[in-house]
């Protein structure tokens, strides 16, 4: 099941993710290691009756490899990219969560002291009165600007 932030992808994205569950699976790296035996064992002359086309160092295995390394790689920095694109997102959305129930819950205090007053409590609480107070989201921001300098 794909969850709400995934529901948008792009072409580019799904091709992302298609390669990447292709490629980082067991299963892949078992094809990959095997069909590099065979090919060694098919150029070393180990199998009977066939001629070897890459004899050692094998050159054309090597290019091959090379050249999907550097595919492999930019598969690895495209699904990262993509992560941290989305981590971003839920960051926001979760940022934005916490200052709604920020606000929603310095309203229940308020209407629970309005209450408390009503009844004729007359208790003084000052931790109740900082609890209050709305939240500075500049002031927080400014802080882990500071934090991460």
């Amino acid at each position: 099941m794909r969850s709400a932030l995934e529901a948008g992808n792009s072409p580019a994205d799904r091709a992302a993710i298609f390669i990447s569950d292709l490629l980082g699976n067991i299963w892949f790296l078992g094809g990959c290691l095997l069909t590099i035996l065979i090919y060694i064992a098919l150029n070393c002359g180990w199998i009977a009756g066939v001629q070897p086309f890459d004899p050692s160092p094998f050159n054309v295995l090597d290019t091959v490899l090379s050249v999907f390394a550097i595919v492999l790689t930019i598969s690895v920095l495209i699904s990262q990219k993509r992560q941290r694109r989305l981590e971003k997102i839920r960051e926001q959305v979760e940022f934005e969560v916490n200052v709604r129930a920020e606000k929603e819950i310095t309203k229940i205090l308020e209407m629970l002291h309005e209450m408390q007053q009503k009844m004729g409590i007359k208790k003084m609480d000052s931790e109740l009165e900082e609890m209050k107070k709305e939240t500075d989201l500049k002031k927080i921001h400014e802080n882990v600007k500071k934090d991460h300098e």
